[in-house]
């Protein structure tokens, strides 16, 4: 009898985290789960917007071939009707649980998040979504306000509860059903923090004064970055606190105050993220869970937090596809001898000092719509077969692959991102990439940049990124019929990883590397 899954996903999550080196952040308990766990330091989500990246990596294929760069179709309806990796591991014998956001809700996962054929039983929202964008941040004057920047009283909120709460109640009665039923389960658990609005208890600014949050290493906009590479954020100018400061579209900058405070309550949002995954943890410990379930944390992309004088999504810079990734897997990632031991204790961020380094890090470039096979792999189920160069009338296929054979670092050993190749028949003379991509309405930012819908797109801007470099073209997109025209380019990004690791020194243009062109 195989494993169990627990699969958390979390909504904006950069690697903001003391696992992953950040020295302001306090997340203990995500970085107790790394020290468990096998660590990928260059992971990246295929597009940096909710609804695409989720329907990427749960079916394990790319956004050209779900079809989706917006939010609105349905896969099964409009591209193809694509095997997702829960229903996979429901059509072998597992019981399959949703909880919170996981897939993105709406038309694009059929207003069902896909049930029947991904879950078991119908998934769970808290009730207390409803409310998110509600009036509920006190303002300077005492009055409610829509704002970004949100640290709230829980107790004076709707149903004095947030999401995320009730997301952690939720599973953790679900874990206690679980443990009794004796049958194996994938747990998807989706948690919205740290998306937008910036909403969470206001205890949790108490760990992060303001005198000591800096501004991004680069806070304006990059001299050569084409202007259909930049987004213009336009859900945050949406918020009351913003629109009152009244900043110049689209590169105005936000006033440096107020940047140190969105990034301030980042920061707290993750924290309080990080109770709510030390109190989960903590259940799985406390049902004896643990030593037969594996963990997989990861968010569906990144957050702008105002490098290149940009804010949110919305982009192909690593700070908006560059995700978390760990996979705990007992009797593998662990050390052999902890069982029966507990091993997530819950930690305290109020009291809690000292990190742990992960148990094992990867520095290869991997991709999430790796997710699908990797997890397959390691639950010993049959992994599915790599898609052929057209798929639409494959039902079960993937465009990852499985990554578990990075997993054999020695332990505390980084495995180097560019290595020889210990086992040729896996290998090509191919180093591994990630390919991300991201549509746009216009050459240069307008109301819709951010998020165009499919009849808009006009542009779609494809990324590939190695270890040592990110290389990206804007190319001429048909949306009628969905084929990009890469004889046509409208400009080009190049960033060399090692002079310039923050990608603010575009040399696309000042290259007369015909070779390296051509070897990309």
């Amino acid at each position: 009898d195989g494993m169990n899954v627990l699969f958390i996903i979390v909504d904006d999550l950069r690697p903001v985290l003391g696992c992953y080196g950040d020295k302001l952040v306090k997340s203990p308990n995500i970085d107790q789960l790394a020290s468990q766990s096998m660590v990928f330091s260059n992971a990246y989500a295929q597009q940096a917007v909710c609804a695409p990246s989720r329907v990427s990596f749960l079916t394990g294929r790319r956004p050209d071939t779900t079809r989706l760069y917006d939010f609105y179709s349905y896969w099964r309806a409009h591209a193809g009707n694509y095997s997702t990796m829960p229903q996979y591991f429901k059509e072998n014998g597992y019981v399959t649980l949703s909880v919170g956001k996981v897939f993105h809700p709406g038309v694009s996962s059929n207003y069902s998040d896909d049930y029947p054929y991904s879950w078991s039983i119908p998934p769970f929202h808290p009730s207390a979504e409803k409310h998110e964008n509600d009036k509920t941040c006190r303002g300077k004057d005492g009055r409610l306000y829509a704002n970004l920047v949100c640290p709230v009283n829980v107790t004076e909120m709707p149903e004095g509860t947030l999401p995320d709460i009730q997301s952690t109640e939720e599973a953790i009665r679900l874990l206690n059903i679980m443990k009794s039923s004796r049958q194996k389960f994938f747990l998807a658990v989706g948690y919205h923090k740290p998306h937008i609005p910036l909403r969470y208890p206001q205890e949790f600014l108490k760990l992060y004064p303001l005198e000591n949050i800096t501004l991004a290493p680069d806070p304006w906009v990059p001299k050569k970055l084409p202007s259909v590479a930049y987004n213009p954020w336009m859900d945050i100018r949406q918020r009351d606190d913003v629109e009152a400061l009244n900043v110049s579209f689209p590169y105005g900058p936000l006033p440096d105050d107020f940047q140190r405070q969105i990034r301030q309550s980042y920061y707290a949002a993750v924290s309080y993220l990080d109770v709510q995954i030390g109190l989960l943890l903590n259940a799985l410990d406390n049902v004896g869970l643990s030593n037969n379930t594996i963990v997989v944390f990861t968010a569906d992309h990144g957050w702008s937090l105002g490098e290149h004088g940009e804010w949110a999504k919305y982009s192909n810079f690593d700070v908006a596809t560059r995700v978390p990734l760990m996979f705990y897997v007992p009797g593998m990632t662990t050390s052999p001898g902890s069982q029966g031991a507990r091993v997530f204790p819950y930690l305290d961020p109020f009291s809690h000092t000292g990190g742990s380094a992960p148990q094992g890090q990867s520095q290869k470039v991997v991709e999430l719509v790796s997710l699908f096979p990797t997890l397959a792999d390691l639950a010993g189920l049959q992994v599915p077969p790599a898609c052929p160069g057209t798929s639409f009338g494959v039902e079960l296929c993937t465009e990852g692959t499985s990554i578990v054979h990075h997993f054999n670092v020695t332990e505390g050993k980084v495995q180097e991102g560019r290595e020889g190749c210990d086992n040729p028949a896996r290998c090509s003379d191919e180093e591994p990439a990630a390919l991300s991509q991201y549509p746009r309405p216009a050459d240069t930012p307008q109301w819709n940049s951010d998020k165009p819908k499919l009849k808009d797109i006009r542009i779609m801007g494809y990324s590939l990124r190695t270890i040592d470099y990110r290389y990206t073209l804007w190319v001429q997109f048909d949306p009628s019929n969905f084929s990009a025209d890469f004889q046509h380019v409208h400009a080009g990004e190049l960033y060399m990883m090692e002079s310039d690791p923050n990608q603010d020194y575009n040399i696309y243009n000042n290259t007369s590397h015909g070779w390296f062109f051509k070897k990309l």
